[in-house]
């Protein structure tokens, strides 16, 4: 087990905003930075899940490690982030179907876009398996496995040109911005709630900038000199966000959207938010390490073990979500909701890692 660190941290941050966030309306919600600012916790992930990319495939001497191997490696974590998304889909069906039982509520059934499965449930297990019928607030995972299937092709070129890397991504992200490519659902209607080739970008630079941070000593000089500016454009995204100053879709120029504030597309005012917000925090993590003692350990135990704490974490939150409709929320509900949540991704943590550190036995099986 790895001792904590800033990334584990601002992760396991990221984890617990998530899951706050995916329980709509609780009392807690307006307490998260996601609600003062343009961009989110969605952002802060991604482009860790990419810096944590650059560390794991070098080894300890920051040599790349052989392609084959970091190949291989990003598909193994491919195939562990599409098994987590199939099974807390699965288990996501039954909740919304036994609390329809239970209530004895068939509307219940619509919940999250859960109604497509239990109306025609032979092409929606095949979209369910294809990724390409999701319910909401399960959405993330699926773009990660996507970015993870095409990071390969940007890790490989970035080993040849962090430049060309970088060209690249931008290129398909501007593209994507231009003429909205995104995946289409099916079946139903509409596309991704996360556009991949967007959503890409921020993997890339998460990549690269860890590159850059780890070898260039004037790329470290600079993001310090930035924080200022950092600082600037969080205090502009606090304004924008309380006031609800947003741009009309229906009035901005094309292509329309590079001047709105749109997620799934993540529009250039997210995405410059979002480095405003790295660029400004970007030194406060050994300002509050020696003075949070067990909040960092267990921030960081969560960014350790982020798949099974986002995994478990989604359920716990539409838990969460079904309860507050059953009772009809209220502070007392939401703490009981809202505590029980974080101390149980708590324990998932914790959990993952004592099963990792058990001796495992040596008699034969039966």
């Amino acid at each position: 087990m790895r001792e904590p660190n800033a990334i584990d941290f601002w992760r396991g941050l990221a984890l617990v905003t998530i899951f706050v966030n995916h329980i709509p309306g609780n009392t807690f919600e307006r307490y998260t930075y996601s609600q003062y600012g343009i961009s989110d916790a969605a952002e802060l992930f991604v482009f860790l899940a990419g810096w944590s990319i650059g560390i794991a495939t070098r080894g300890r001497d920051g040599t790349p490690e052989p392609r084959l191997k970091t190949v291989l490696r990003l598909l193994s974590r491919t195939i562990e982030v599409y098994r987590a998304q199939i099974t807390t889909m699965a288990i996501a069906l039954a909740m919304i179907a036994g609390t329809a039982l239970l209530l004895d509520n068939p509307l219940l059934l619509e919940w999250h876009n859960a109604g497509g499965f239990f109306a025609d449930p032979i092409q929606t297990m095949v979209g369910f398996v294809l990724l390409t019928h999701q319910l909401g607030f399960f959405n993330i995972l699926p773009l990660y496995v996507v970015l993870l299937g095409i990071a390969p092709v940007f890790v490989l070129l970035a080993r040849v040109s962090r430049v060309a890397a970088l060209g690249l991504s931008f290129a398909l992200y501007a593209c994507s911005l231009v003429f909205e490519w995104n995946i289409p659902s099916w079946p139903g209607e509409g596309d991704w709630f996360f556009d991949p080739f967007c959503w890409q970008l921020l993997l890339v630079l998460g990549f690269v900038a860890q590159d850059w941070n780890r070898r260039s000593a004037w790329m470290r000089l600079w993001s310090t000199r930035l924080v200022p500016l950092g600082i600037v454009l969080v205090i502009t995204g606090i304004v924008l966000s309380v006031w609800e100053i947003r741009p009309d879709p229906l009035m901005v120029p094309e292509p329309r959207l590079i001047f709105t504030f749109d997620k799934t597309y993540l529009s250039p005012a997210r995405l410059i938010h979002f480095l405003g917000v790295l660029l400004a925090f970007q030194t406060l993590y050994a300002v509050l390490a020696p003075r949070l003692g067990p909040v960092v350990g267990y921030l960081a135990g969560l960014g350790r073990n982020s798949l099974a704490v986002f995994s478990v974490g989604s359920i716990l939150s539409l838990a969460g979500q079904l309860v507050r409709f059953w009772t009809g929320g209220g502070v007392f509900v939401d703490l009981f909701v809202v505590g029980s949540g974080l101390f149980a991704l708590g324990f998932t943590a914790w959990f993952v890692e004592w099963r990792s550190r058990k001796p495992r036995s040596s008699s034969p099986p039966v």
